[in-house]
C-alpha cells in the first residue's frame, strides 16, 4: 500500500438542518474508526486553530482506489474539498521499514 498525505476542508452548505450535520458528523467518526481498521487510515490532526480542517496520513494500493474506495465513501464527503499528495519514501526517515541507519 502506498501513502498519501491528504487535506480536507470540510465545509457545511449553508441552510442544511443541524440533525442532518449531527447525523453525518456521527457517521463519519463511525466510519473513519472502520476505515483506520482496515488500514486505510493512519494518522489524523486538526491544524490548530482550523475546526473544518484535516490533515492526515491515509494509505491505499493508488490514488484510484483512494479516492473511489475510501475518501469517496466518507458520509461528509459531498461537503469537502479533498487535496492529494502521494508520498514516497525518504532516505532520511528515522522509520524506514528496512531499519537501516
Amino acid at each position: 500500500m502506498r501513502e498519501f498525505l491528504v487535506r480536507i476542508t470540510t465545509t457545511v452548505p449553508e441552510g442544511t438542518p443541524p440533525e442532518e450535520v449531527a447525523a453525518r458528523r456521527a457517521a463519519e467518526a463511525e466510519h473513519a474508526e472502520e476505515l483506520a481498521a482496515a488500514g486505510h487510515l493512519w494518522r489524523l490532526w486538526r491544524p490548530e486553530g482550523e475546526r473544518r480542517s484535516s490533515v492526515g496520513i491515509w494509505c491505499a494500493d493508488d490514488e484510484a482506489e483512494l479516492h473511489a474506495k475510501v475518501l469517496d465513501t466518507l458520509p461528509l464527503r459531498p461537503w469537502m474539498t479533498v487535496t492529494v499528495t502521494p508520498l514516497a519514501p525518504h532516505p532520511s526517515d528515522p522509520g524506514r521499514a528496512d531499519g537501516s541507519p
